[in-house]
């Protein structure tokens, strides 16, 4: 096998000029490197430059001394060139589950349309996508055969991305955030899968935030900071002695240990749920679910995938109605509003920041500018639409939109999972004084112990619809009851000390 190869490598973007400059890159058959680096850093454009995506935009310049993927040389392949080599000699995981599947299409037809493009019998191909979804750590998938992305979970999306690359066999796999989406049990379960493809004899680029995942697999990591890389070494040498200023504030920025601000005095009752179930078809999704929420708390609900969090939050802003159970609130009710997982995808993208903030303003609620304000983003954003916004500063306009609305509840859905640990420690920030600054409760839905630890003072834990322990967050922490708790923290190693 062959593995990647790339010396001097500069992508210039139209508008934004040199995204990436100078970068050199090896990944050999049987190692795993991992690319690590804050939001806008250039990691997955050179995610998308390695497998000839970014060659495709129009009025972008893509240069470099020598590009091999696999054995073929790169530098001047065209899109049909290309499209052979995709699939067969190099696979991409993308980042985004939530948008990169057709919601059209089954998850067979998904997985295997490598296989169907080079025309595999289709018996042969249902069962080489059954494998690859086992191998992606799917439960029966058999039965997945026939269900849409709409009727998965994230963390399932994610693995049947996982699994898309994984059943053409391809030399050289790149997965771009492979695990943003999991909960800590079934992430250990990819990484170790990962580690399995690189003991066959297969090259892996890992580019991850998470940088217990990259301590975990990664035999090299690269370090790249606005589209240099400034650090590059064995893992265990860089992550322990980093060299780098970038390195060090990284390391800085993980997540780690109990709250640091102390939790306000319980308030008024604001929502008390009880008795929650809520099925679809024959799966139940929520199954006697109590949460009480009170004025000027951060309230954790973790789990792993598909235990019921997402649904929870949906039954919480009254997307849907619970099939059992009720959910009373408060005299005067309060307003509740939802930061979503995606706030990309729950944009116009024809709107520009100050449309978005003004459609879901009350009448007293702060004007744009100060609503910005409140999420630390300059004013000149307000002119500025969705898509030319980094992943950070997304999700600050998705909280500004909601507290455009003066909510008394915030209910945040897995807010922090796609950012970087440097841009993903001031959203916290934010989220721990926003009980202080606005007097809004809050409930933070994760699959990251580290970070629901961080910002929570209670906590739920969730399994199969379930609420199988609760308590204080550090009580619950340091002296886990439930079996599956237990589990999750043991899963949940988080990045190496400085």
């Amino acid at each position: 096998m062959s593995g990647l190869h790339v010396r001097g490598l500069r992508v210039i973007l139209p508008g934004t000029g040199d995204v990436l400059q100078g970068i050199d890159l090896d990944v050999a058959p049987g190692e795993i490197v991992a690319i690590v680096g804050a939001s806008g850093a250039g990691k997955s454009v050179l995610a998308r430059t390695l497998l000839g995506f970014t060659q495709e935009q129009s009025g972008t310049s893509v240069a470099a001394a020598r590009f091999e993927v696999a054995g073929h040389d790169a530098k001047r392949a065209g899109r049909r060139e290309w499209r052979r080599m995709r699939g067969r000699d190099v696979a991409l995981v993308l980042q985004d589950a939530l948008q990169s599947l057709d919601p059209l299409r089954t998850i067979e037809a998904e997985v295997g349309e490598t296989l169907a493009l080079r025309r595999v019998p289709r018996a042969v191909r249902r069962e080489r996508v059954v494998h690859a979804l086992a191998e992606a750590g799917l439960p029966d998938p058999e039965t997945l055969l026939a269900r849409r992305s709409g009727e998965l979970s994230g963390g399932m999306r994610q693995r049947a991305l996982i699994a898309s690359a994984l059943v053409g066999g391809a030399n050289i796999l790149i997965a771009d955030e492979p695990t943003t989406a999991l909960d800590a049990t079934v992430a250990v379960h990819v990484l170790d899968l990962l580690a399995r493809i690189r003991d066959e004899g297969r090259g892996v680029l890992l580019i991850s935030h998470d940088l217990a995942a990259v301590a975990r697999v990664a035999d090299r990591v690269a370090v790249l900071e606005r589209g240099v890389i400034v650090e590059t070494g064995p893992t265990a040498q860089v992550l322990s002695a980093p060299r780098h200023e970038a390195t060090r504030a990284l390391l800085a920025a993980a997540p780690r240990g109990p709250k640091s601000v102390a939790a306000q005095p319980a308030g008024r009752l604001l929502l008390n749920a009880e008795g929650l179930g809520r099925a679809y078809r024959s799966v139940t999704a929520l199954r006697d679910v109590d949460l009480r929420v009170h004025a000027g708390e951060v309230v954790g609900v973790v789990g792993a995938s598909g235990s019921g969090k997402t649904t929870l939050a949906r039954l919480l802003v009254g997307a849907e109605h619970p099939d059992t159970g009720t959910i009373a609130l408060g005299t005067p009710a309060p307003r509740i509003r939802l930061v979503p997982q995606d706030p990309l995808g729950s944009f116009d993208p024809r709107w520009s920041v100050e449309r978005i903030l003004r459609a879901s303003s009350a009448p007293s609620s702060p004007g744009p500018r100060a609503l910005l304000d409140l999420v630390e983003l300059e004013p000149a954003l307000l002119r500025r639409r969705p898509a030319t916004l980094s992943g950070g500063q997304r999700q600050r306009v998705a909280i500004a939109r909601a507290l455009a609305a003066s909510p008394d509840i915030l209910v945040c859905d897995e807010p922090v999972s796609a950012l970087d640990v440097a841009t993903q420690a001031g959203i916290l920030e934010l989220i721990l004084t926003l009980p202080s600054t606005t007097g809004a409760a809050v409930v933070f839905i994760s699959h990251d112990l580290a970070v629901v630890r961080r910002v929570s003072d209670r906590v739920l834990v969730m399994s199969a619809g379930h609420v199988v322990e609760e308590g204080p967050t550090e009580a619950v922490f340091t002296g886990a009851r439930h079996p599956f708790t237990r589990e999750l923290i043991s899963a949940a190693s988080r990045a190496p000390q400085e």
